[in-house]
C-alpha cells in the first residue's frame, strides 16, 4: 500500500491512496483525513486502506491524477523526528574531516540526534538557505514511521511497530556542525528541515528487498542531473531499523507516527575517491563523504558544497524498474522571507 499527502487541506494535509503506477490517487476522508489520524487508529484503518489499495491495477476508477508536486511530505509535520546513523562508515569520515576520532562504541551502539519535526518540507519545495558559506549538503536516506511503542521495546517488538518506510533528504550545513558540536549540545542551526518523498509504503511493498529490518535496494542520487551515487541501502547497515526504533524507545514511550532515519547511506569502497561514479564505484549519498576522500588522496576537497540554483534528485527503484517512493527533486535556493 501506497499513501502520500496532498497540500490541500490545512496544515496536515489530505491523506490518499497511491496507485502502484504512482499515477492515480484517491482520497479517503471517510477513513482518515490525514496520515497521522490513520496512524493514531491504524488498526481499525488500515483494512479499509488495504481495500482502497487492492483496485490499484493500473489507474482507480473515478479518481484524481497523482502530481508529486502538489504532495507534502507524508507526514508534514510529526511528534517525533530522530535520525541516526545506522552506516558507521558514513560516520566515521565524516568525523574525520572535522579531525574527531570514531569512539569505537559506534560499532556497538547507535547515533541518534533529534531533529525539528515541526515544519517538514515537500518532495518538490526548495531546499531554503540564507548563505551559500554554511556548506549546504544533502544527505539521501530510508526513514520508518512507527505506531506506538512501549518503554524498553525490544528489537523484535519495535519490529512490529513500523508501519511505513519513506526517504529522506535530511539537509546538513556542513560549516555551522563544528561549532555546534563543540558546544556538547549537539545539531541544531546546522540542521534545517527535511524533505521526504512523496509517497510513504507499507513494508510489503517491497517485497523480499524488506528482510532484516533493512531495505535493500539502491538508493539512487542525482545532483545537477548527474548521477552522483547508488549505494545499496543494505549493504553496510550496521544497524536495522528495529534496532534504531528499540534504542529511541529504552528511556521513553515512542508515539504513533515517530520517523526514525537511517543516516546517510553509505557503502564501504575502495580505489579513487572511495570510489566516485565516474571511478567505478557506487558512488555517495553526500557530498561530505566525497570531500572526505578527496582530502584524504589530494590533499584538499575539490567538489563544492551545494550553492543556490543546484539540484538534488533522491529516488529508489524496485527490480521492475519502477520508482517504489516517487522522487525527492529540489533546487537549492535563497530564502526569501
Amino acid at each position: 500500500m501506497k499513501l502520500a499527502t496532498l497540500k490541500h487541506g490545512g496544515r496536515d494535509g489530505t491523506l490518499v491512496v497511491v496507485n502502484r503506477g504512482l499515477t492515480h490517487c484517491r482520497a479517503v476522508p471517510h477513513i482518515a483525513r490525514t496520515l497521522q489520524a490513520a496512524l493514531d487508529d491504524w488498526e481499525a484503518v488500515v483494512s479499509p486502506l488495504r481495500h482502497v489499495a487492492a483496485l490499484n491495477s493500473g489507474a482507480f476508477k473515478d479518481s484524481d491524477a497523482f502530481d508529486p508536486a502538489d504532495c507534502h511530505s507524508p507526514l508534514p509535520r510529526a511528534y517525533q523526528w530522530a535520525d541516526g546513523s545506522a552506516y558507521v562508515n558514513h560516520v566515521e569520515l565524516v568525523r574525520r574531516a572535522r579531525g574527531a576520532e570514531l569512539p569505537p562504541e559506534f560499532w556497538t551502539d547507535p547515533l541518534m540526534y533529534q531533529g525539528g519535526s515541526d515544519s517538514f518540507v515537500g518532495p518538490r519545495d526548495p531546499v531554503w538557505a540564507l548563505d551559500e558559506a554554511w556548506g549546504i549538503d544533502l544527505e539521501a536516506e530510508v526513514a520508518v514511521v512507527t505506531g506506538d511503542v512501549n518503554m524498553g521495546a525490544t528489537p523484535a517488538a519495535a519490529a512490529q511497530a513500523i508501519r511505513l518506510l519513506m526517504l529522506v533528504n535530511d539537509v546538513s550545513l556542513r560549516n555551522l556542525i563544528p561549532g555546534e558540536l563543540a558546544k556538547g549540545f549537539g545539531f541544531l542551526q546546522s540542521k534545517p528541515a527535511s524533505a521526504f518523498s512523496p509517497v510513504a509504503v507499507t513494508p510489503d511493498e517491497l517485497g523480499d528487498d524488506w528482510r532484516d529490518g533493512k531495505v535493500h535496494r539502491p538508493l539512487t542520487v542525482h545532483v545537477n542531473g548527474a548521477l552522483f551515487g547508488s549505494p545499496d541501502a543494505g549493504t553496510d547497515m550496521v544497524f536495522n531499523f528495529p534496532q534504531l526504533v528499540a534504542h529511541l524507545a529504552k528511556t521513553r514511550e515512542v508515539e504513533a507516527g515517530s520517523i526514525i532515519g537511517s543516516g546517510t547511506v553509505s557503502n564501504k569502497q575502495g580505489g579513487l575517491h572511495g570510489s566516485s561514479i565516474a571511478s567505478g564505484g557506487v558512488g555517495y549519498c553526500c557530498l561530505a563523504e566525497v570531500r572526505m576522500y578527496e582530502t584524504i588522496e589530494t590533499g584538499k576537497p575539490q567538489t563544492p558544497f551545494l550553492k543556490f540554483g543546484d539540484t538534488v534528485r533522491i529516488e529508489m527503484f524496485g527490480r521492475d524498474g519502477a520508482s517504489i517512493f516517487g522522487a525527492i527533486e529540489q533546487r537549492v535556493a535563497k530564502y526569501p522571507g
